[in-house]
């Protein structure tokens, strides 16, 4: 496999990155401002024990970290080399992706 030419591509790549972890802030966000509408707040225990705006609301913060590690992981790896994404990288990213997209869902469909 020859090797890559990086030119402006890693620059360009962590700058989109950027721009997609600041869009998952935002449904963070969102998510947690129906929690808080919701009457469901830190320290209050809902009468049948569990929270499930909560419960989305601590994947969504847990996914947004995850991404947040595999972007700074992956940026710096563009800057030193031109070596392909490690699959264990781009599987937590996805999984990230995923569990983000699920609690955000699940919040939407819980506010209602």
């Amino acid at each position: 496999m020859p090797a890559r030419d990086p030119g402006l591509q890693p620059e360009r790549t962590t700058l989109a990155w950027g721009r997609t972890l600041l869009a998952l802030l935002v449904a963070d966000l969102f998510i947690w401002r129906s929690w808080a509408l919701n009457g469901s707040g830190v320290g209050e225990v809902p009468a049948g024990g569990f929270d499930p705006l909560g419960l989305c609301s601590a994947a969504a913060a847990g996914s947004t970290v995850v991404l947040f590690i595999c972007v700074r992981l992956r940026a710096r790896q563009l800057r030193g080399s031109t070596a392909p994404v490690p699959a264990a990288l781009m599987l937590a990213a996805t999984a990230a992706v995923v569990a983000l997209a699920g609690s955000t869902v699940a919040a939407l469909a819980l506010a209602g």
